[in-house]
Parts: structure tokens; C-alpha cells; sequence
């Protein structure tokens, strides 16, 4: 967190909005919050700014050769490959129905019971396993009852969490050296490593094996809608596919759950905003002659719940930053010089708090900011379209995000779904500790008159 805010404060204080990083034993770092650079690194100088191999060796072990760890031609038929799955329409209703059962049958059972009885909860770890039981049953077709707090945590999901942390912490080393050395000698760290990826592997491994024995037995294809389904059955080789799908899993894990935690914190500090919110789903019910289910189309509706997401993710960006490594030397348009082999980083976090992109008002909470007028429809508002390379939080240029829109289905409907129910409030929790703030949330139910405690960890 404070090196975070260091590059904050030194980004606002370059006039380019650019700054130059050396650090001893590893190559010359550019980080940039300059929308024209950042669109050059992201699109125009597309093919000089791969992921390199520095980068993807940190998340070698676990993602393999999968989609968000490869450059070149295996990441282009990748993904032309993800692209076609996302654009397919029966997915999408796939997202929806599991998004309902999970939240009507399991998120919302848990918050009533937990108001019910007064119990404390982690908001921000329920969101957490809510996220994972939705992507696993989305991306593997399997179901891990992450929810269920009376079981313990799959291994799968325990080892998952560990080769996550411990692939990211290989990026903080101070010598670039050091995590290859332990991992070379299987010690430390890298050890727990090894045998978590050797979880996670063997695990996605056995559901492929019993996917695959289901078509077999079976044969009913067309009834196979998740996306390990869609992949085995266009023929594709067991390898790719388990790393395909644990790249999608990683990619949503926290992403998500991050978002509409700190949506809620937010929330919890600004009612009126709150009860605009609730108002229009409201109205979107009602237009529905009171059909409790939320559809797609439902969802689109709701122009401002999605504003307040963004304006969420502009303050608190689930990735605060995303790095590239230059092929050859180049020049970004605001004239820094950038050497072969340079690591170029582009800062969502700050770019979201800077003036000069956002106002003097960008520290402030302010959804309307993603709206324009329109003149011939006194006080109906449109959502402004926003250049990517000002808001890059989904990346942008050939690398955008292709669960953008996927993403904001899940959240809209979590956040939709809770905030007509449940009223959240923050308490000071008062736990001392340098950079950890914890809230305890009141939760009440507008159906009935009883309230409880439900304590709420947002991101740091």
C-alpha cells in the first residue's frame, strides 16, 4: 500500500504523468498514468509490448501456457478461441441461471440467517467464496459449496488461494534471482508452491477425466454449457484446456469480490446514493409486474447501479496496475525513452485519482460523473463512453478484458439483489493495525425489524 501511494504522489507531481523507477539488480521501470501512453502501450505499439517473459514466468507454474500468461501467436489462437465461447448466447444465460441459484439459494439464505442470529461475518471473504462457487461452476462445470460455511474449504480452493499469493509475492522479490533459487533448491515458499500448483492441477485433472466419462456414458452434449464443457467437446487437447480455465479462474477469483467490496463500503457511507440505487431496481421490478428473477436484460437496465461499479473501480481498481516489457527500444508519446527489455507499467489506481484526468472532484464518490445529459430528454441520462485508455481497469486495445461484460452481469446482479433486501452501515472496528481497516456492518432487513452485525474487511 505505501509504495502504491509513493508512485500516486510522484505520477500527480510528473508533469507527463510519467516517472522512470531504478532499482539495483533489475531492469530500468517506467510507470505511467498518461491515457496517450497507455492507449500506445495497449493498442497502437501493440506487438513491442508483450507480457515478457519475466512477467509470465511468476505465474508459469500455476497457469502453464494458458491465455493470460502467453504472448504470440499461442495467446492469438487463444484468444480467437475465448472470444467465440463469450460471444455465444446460451453462455451468457449459463452466467445468469448459476448467478441466480447462487445468490436467491445461498448468498442471501446466509446474510438472513446471519441477521437472524446475530452472527459476525466477513463480507469481504463471503464474496470471496462467492466468487469462487460461481467461476468454478461457470468455467469447470463444478461446484465447489464454498457458501456452505458448515464444510471446510475444497483443497482445491485452499490451494488455489496459496499458488495465487505466493506466484504474485515472486513479483516483490528484491532480487530477481531469489525465488528462482528457492524454487531451484524446493525450499520455503517455493516448496508450498510446488505442491499447491500440484493440487490445482491434479484436481482440474480429475474433473476433466470425469467430464469426459460423462460424454462418454452420456453423449447428451448439447446439455454441457460450462466452459470446460465447451472446450473438450471443440476437440481441444486436455492440457489447453486445463490451462484455459484456470486462467479464467484466476482472472476472476478476487477481481470481482475486490469490486463490490469496496462498492459496498462506499455505499455504506453515502445512503442517498444507496436509495437511488435500490429505486431503480426497484423500477426495474416493477416493470417486470413483479417478477422477483432478474434477466439479462433486466440488468441493462439498471444504467445506474452500473455507474456507481465504475465509479467504485475508478477510486479502487481491482488490478491497480498491469506491466508489459518492451521488445525494442521506443518512444511513448509524451517523449519518455523506453529500452529493450524496459518494464513498462501503466497505474489504474492513480490514473483514477488524478485531476487532470477526472477533476478536483476525483477524490469524491460521484456516479453521475459517468453520465451525459441528453438535450432533447430533459433529466434522461445516458452513460458517458468512456476511452479505455483513461479507464483502463479491463485493460484495452487487443488485450480488453473479454468477461467485461460478464463481470458487471455477476456484480450488478450480487449488488441488486443484496441492496433491495439489506441496508449496510459501517462501524469503527478499532484493530490497530498499520494499513487494516475493518468495519462491522448493520445489516437490516427493510422486510422485517431486526438487525445484526456482519464485519466487513474492505481491501487495502
Amino acid at each position: 500500500m505505501f509504495i502504491t501511494l509513493l508512485l500516486l504522489c510522484l505520477l500527480s507531481g510528473s508533469p507527463s504523468q510519467t516517472i522512470v523507477v531504478h532499482r539495483i539488480g533489475a531492469r530500468r521501470t517506467v510507470v505511467t498514468g498518461n491515457p496517450s501512453n497507455v492507449e500506445h502501450i495497449l493498442k497502437t505499439n501493440f506487438a513491442n509490448f508483450p507480457k515478457g517473459k519475466p512477467l509470465t514466468e511468476f505465474l508459469g507454474d500455476l497457469l502453464g501456457c494458458g491465455i493470460f500468461n502467453v504472448d504470440g501467436d499461442l495467446w492469438s489462437t487463444q484468444r480467437k478461441l475465448a472470444s467465440h465461447e463469450f460471444r455465444i448466447k446460451s453462455l451468457r444465460e449459463f452466467v445468469v441461471n448459476t448467478l441466480e441459484e447462487e445468490v436467491e439459494h445461498r448468498l442471501i439464505p446466509l446474510l438472513e440467517e446471519a441477521a437472524e442470529s446475530q452472527k459476525i461475518l466477513d463480507m469481504q471473504e463471503i464474496l470471496r467464496r462467492f466468487a469462487f462457487d460461481t467461476v468454478s461452476k461457470v468455467s469447470l462445470g463444478s461446484d465447489p459449496f464454498c457458501l456452505d460455511l458448515t464444510r471446510p474449504l475444497p483443497p482445491l480452493v485452499k490451494a488455489f488461494e496459496c499458488a495465487a499469493e505466493i506466484s504474485a509475492r515472486r513479483s516483490t522479490a528484491p532480487l530477481y534471482l531469489m525465488w528462482k533459487i528457492k524454487r531451484a533448491l524446493s525450499i520455503g515458499s517455493e516448496k508450498k508452491l510446488k505442491e499447491a500448483v500440484k493440487v490445482v492441477h491434479g484436481s482440474v485433472h480429475e474433473i476433466i477425466q470425469n467430464k469426459k466419462k460423462v460424454f462418454e456414458r452420456k453423449g447428451e452434449r448439447s446439455e454441457s454449457h460450462d466452459m470446460l464443457s465447451r472446450l473438450l467437446l471443440a476437440g481441444h487437447s486436455e492440457e489447453v484446456v486445463r490451462d484455459m480455465v484456470i486462467s479464467f479462474i484466476l482472472a476472476e477469483r478476487d477481481t470481482t469480490s475486490a469490486a463490490m467490496t469496496w462498492l459496498f463500503w462506499l455505499l455504506s457511507k453515502h445512503p442517498d446514493i444507496t436509495l437511488k440505487i435500490v429505486n431503480e431496481v426497484e423500477n426495474v421490478v416493477v416493470q417486470r409486474n413483479g417478477t422477483e428473477k432478474l434477466g439479462f436484460d433486466d440488468l441493462q437496465k439498471m444504467r445506474f447501479l452500473r455507474a456507481c461499479l465504475c465509479e467504485s473501480m475508478r477510486l479502487y481498481p481491482p488490478v491497480p496496475w498491469d506491466s508489459k516489457h518492451a521488445e525494442v527500444d521506443t518512444v511513448l508519446p509524451d517523449g519518455t525513452w523506453v529500452g529493450k527489455g524496459d518494464r513498462v507499467t501503466y497505474f489504474p489506481y492513480g490514473m483514477g485519482r488524478m485531476e487532470e484526468l477526472w477533476g478536483k472532484d476525483r477524490f469524491e464518490f460521484n456516479p453521475d460523473r459517468w453520465f451525459d445529459i441528453e438535450s432533447g430528454c430533459a433529466g434522461d441520462k445516458v452513460l458517458k463512453s468512456v476511452s479505455p485508455y483513461k479507464f483502463p481497469v479491463f485493460q484495452a486495445g487487443p488485450r480488453v478484458c473479454l468477461g467485461k461484460e460478464m463481470a458487471f452481469i455477476q456484480m450488478m446482479y450480487v449488488m441488486a439483489s443484496v441492496l433491495r433486501r439489506f441496508e449496510i452501515r459501517p462501524v469503527c472496528g478499532g484493530h490497530g493495525k498499520w494499513f487494516e481497516c475493518k468495519y462491522v456492518l448493520w445489516i437490516w432487513e427493510k422486510m422485517r425489524n431486526w438487525v445484526a452485525l456482519i464485519e466487513f474487511n474492505p481491501l487495502i
